[in-house]
């Protein structure tokens, strides 16, 4: 898809970021470091960690924040991890973003993903970003191809949403959704958003 509708993306989960009020963000599947550069600008943010499973994203990331693997993880940290396995390290941050990262999973292993993110992690907010199926043949898609070659499934809306209120009702969060980028009547936008907000009993 177009680098003009990444960079929205990224412009809006960034300003939904500072309107969250985090001050602690948890980037699930990092890539090359493109949002963490965005948020490493804002003073907003005291501790900004990304975690990718590819050690060639990482290196990009690493490379691309200039960060000095010789020294002591400072305000930025990159570790090479799993959002699909629970990891006490990830536990505790304000924030957490899933930046058109959910469909490059096994359908069979998103109940993973689920217990991880939103059982052990249990950030106070969550952002979700994935493609809207629907959208695709106003790219010029054929009807069953996918956006990129390692998705392994792409929702359409009402999909999303479905996967959406069963793991905010789990797990004791509300979701809200949103659209990103141009919108069609009747397809809506090319991506679609929630935003996850845990309940405070």
């Amino acid at each position: 898809m177009s680098t003009d509708l990444h960079e929205i993306r990224l412009d809006t989960v960034l300003d939904h970021a500072l309107a969250s009020g985090a001050a602690s963000v948890l980037d699930l599947g990092c890539g090359d470091g493109l949002l963490l550069v965005r948020l490493a600008r804002e003073r907003q943010f005291t501790r900004i960690v990304g975690i990718d499973i590819s050690m060639e994203a990482l290196a990009a990331a690493r490379a691309l924040l200039e960060l000095d693997m010789t020294r002591e993880p400072g305000r930025i940290e990159l570790l090479h991890a799993s959002f699909g396995e629970a990891d006490e390290r990830l536990a505790g941050f304000d924030l957490a973003v899933m930046l058109e990262t959910i469909e490059h999973v096994d359908p069979g292993r998103l109940s993973l993903v689920e217990r991880a993110v939103f059982g052990t992690y249990r950030p106070s907010v969550v952002i979700v970003t994935t493609p809207n199926r629907e959208y695709n043949v106003l790219h010029g898609m054929a009807p069953d191809a996918f956006r990129h070659p390692d998705h392994r499934f792409e929702w359409n809306r009402a999909r999303f949403r479905r996967w959406s209120d069963g793991v905010a009702q789990r797990n004791g969060y509300v979701v809200r959704f949103s659209d990103i980028g141009g919108h069609d009547p009747a397809l809506g936008a090319s991506t679609q958003m929630a935003r996850f907000q845990r309940v405070v009993a």
